[in-house]
């Protein structure tokens, strides 16, 4: 459980710090256009990565 919640964390972090400091501005980059979007993202790929791990 430690393990799937640290990936998911993690994979938010780098998510939304990659839609903060990503160079899409009009919004039409689904990844970068917003922080949020990219940490839900980061996040959702953290947990396949957790899960497909074990």
């Amino acid at each position: 459980m430690l393990r799937v919640t640290l990936s998911i964390l993690i994979g938010a972090l780098i998510g939304s710090v990659l839609g903060y400091f990503g160079s899409c501005t009009t919004g039409a980059c689904p990844l970068t256009s917003t922080w949020w979007r990219g940490a839900l993202y980061g996040g959702s790929m953290g947990l396949v990565l957790a899960l497909a791990g074990r």
